[in-house]
């Protein structure tokens, strides 16, 4: 039985999935920081742009949440599903992702924040020439 509305699982996915993908995000920047790359610079600056918007982003999710009374906890994960508890106003909400499933989420949000940064980067680049 759904406990949570299409708004509260919204939210909370959102977040979840964004904090997987800020996880993501600080993985690669320390890869390419050890990496054998000869141009770094970029690739971290777009990379710490992609960063600040998830951290900012989260920051006001995680305040709409407080609002709300609405949190997620990890129960349990294996090699296939990842067990998730969504909990808002007292009522609990047990949810399984397919990790699968959970990769293409945490990707799509991943390519989000690369084109609101790439966006966000262009009027400098263009000002520049």
């Amino acid at each position: 039985m759904r406990y949570l509305t299409e708004e509260e699982l919204h939210i909370a996915s959102r977040f979840l999935f964004l904090s997987m993908a800020i996880v993501v995000i600080k993985q690669d920047v320390a890869h390419i920081q050890n990496g054998a790359f000869k141009i770094k610079d970029p690739y971290i600056e777009l990379l710490q742009r992609m960063e600040s918007n998830a951290l900012n982003e989260r920051r006001k999710l995680r305040k709409t949440m407080e609002d709300k009374k609405l949190k997620v906890v990890q129960l349990n994960k294996n090699d296939s599903f990842s067990s998730y508890l969504f909990t808002c106003n007292g009522y609990e909400e047990k949810r399984n992702y397919f990790n699968p499933a959970i990769r293409k989420h945490v990707q799509a949000i991943y390519e989000e924040l690369m084109e609101l940064s790439l966006q966000s980067s262009q009027p400098a680049a263009v000002a520049k020439a």
